[in-house]
């Protein structure tokens, strides 16, 4: 019985052999084998722990090895030119491969053209690029490569909902927003928290558009990098001293609520809305209005799951909020987690305001609707595309700031 024992376990590691070795030949990523689990690789532009975009991603990794048996996350942070001059995330992806990863996650737009490099030159790896339109088949920029995805929240929505509660508690109509680099992304973000605020502003308030001051001053990248950026923290100070006092942050980092708890400490009424991080708002409790957040453990689940018993294929998710439970962290992959500075008035209209958004009994992306320098962008009547708010090519009109980058 012996011999025949390992005949057998012999022949089904050659077959095991073979089968990996076609799905690579193929160009498709081979499943996983259950009984060893899977391990992950996740690249994260900024720290691990900054309270914002990068650990976010973190907590999502752990919630997938803590949902999934036998997964494990494998990390590096800081994947950005300033703290790894010379080194690309390409490069880095590598390391993690090396170390056993078959799923490589990508979590910032500043990785977007090193995931393509990277998906391209290692067929049989899972990469997963959040942020990014390559896998999305109406984009402009859809290239069909069989092993890359790309996920992002809707988070269009998580700052509508934003937006609101600053126009809803402002004392002197003028609302700061503090934001990154500028591209596509950015813009529509910056625009949909403009929207909302306009909505909550004009509908609840009764006061007229014109008088509403939405300002967005741009730091240059996602979060602070001395002698490359602006300072975050004197773009706050600067929008506290010039009378803005709610300030809603498109930043990874929580500058802008530091700066508003240490005007409120002086006796000034100011507020702050933090961003990406569930937990953002306890830094500063008192001025913190709320947070919208990413949610991202689900969506991870769910590929590397279909990675793991062998039936991913590649998709581009632009994933929202799960409106019959908005901070569900199983099912809502866009959140908004109220702070305890909203007042109870501002929160009642906050919960009519998200209940529109649910239902879609208030619809914000639809015309008219102007881009900066006038130009009529969705008709009267109609409601925007898809592509037309992922691609926003400007700012809207009623708000001040850059729309395109300075060359």
């Amino acid at each position: 019985m012996v011999p025949c024992q390992r005949f057998h376990l012999s022949y089904l590691f050659l077959c095991v052999a073979m089968a990996l070795a076609a799905c690579a030949r193929a160009g498709t990523p081979a499943p996983a084998t259950p009984s060893t689990g899977i391990i992950f690789g996740m690249l994260l532009v900024g720290p691990y722990n900054d309270r914002g975009w990068s650990q976010a991603h973190y907590e999502a990794g752990k919630y997938v090895e803590q949902k999934l048996p036998g997964a494990k996350m494998l990390y590096l942070d800081r994947v950005n030119p300033g703290d790894r001059p010379g080194t690309t995330a390409s490069q880095l992806a590598e390391e993690l491969v090396a170390k056993g990863a078959r799923v490589i996650i990508f979590n910032s737009d500043e990785h977007k053209d090193e995931a393509v490099k990277f998906a391209r030159a290692h067929p049989d790896i899972v990469v997963i690029h959040v942020s990014g339109d390559d896998a999305w088949k109406e984009g402009k920029n859809y290239k069909g490569i069989p092993n890359l995805a790309n996920i992002m929240g809707e988070m269009e929505y998580g700052k509508m909902i934003a937006g609101c509660a600053a126009a809803l508690t402002t004392q002197t109509g003028k609302l700061g927003y503090l934001g990154p680099l500028i591209n596509d992304e950015t813009r529509r973000l910056a625009a949909s928290a403009y929207l909302g605020a306009k909505y909550c502003w004009e509908k609840y308030l009764g006061k007229p558009a014109a008088d509403l001051k939405f300002k967005v001053t741009w730091i240059g990248f996602w979060f602070h990098m001395p002698g490359v950026t602006a300072d975050p923290t004197q773009v706050a100070q600067d929008f506290i001293n010039t009378g803005h006092d709610v300030i809603i942050s498109g930043i990874d980092t929580t500058e802008g609520l530091r700066e508003a708890a240490k005007a409120a400490q002086a006796g000034k009424k100011v507020w702050a809305i933090p961003y990406d991080y569930v937990g953002a708002c306890e830094e500063a409790p008192d001025v913190c209005l709320g947070v919208p957040y990413f949610n991202w453990g689900p969506s991870y689940l769910a590929h590397i799951k279909a990675v793991q018993e062998g039936t991913w294929k590649p998709s581009w998710d632009w994933v929202g909020p799960d409106w019959k439970d908005l901070n569900n962290p199983d099912t809502s992959h866009v959140g908004f987690l109220k702070g305890k500075a909203l007042s109870p008035e501002v929160s009642a209209r906050l919960d009519e305001f998200i209940k529109g958004l649910g239902d879609g009994s208030i619809q914000l992306w639809k015309g008219p609707i102007r881009l900066q320098d006038g130009t009529l962008y969705v008709e009267d009547g109609k409601v925007a595309t898809p592509q037309q708010i992922w691609y926003l090519p400007q700012l809207l009109e009623g708000m001040e700031g850059q729309s395109v980058p300075t060359q």
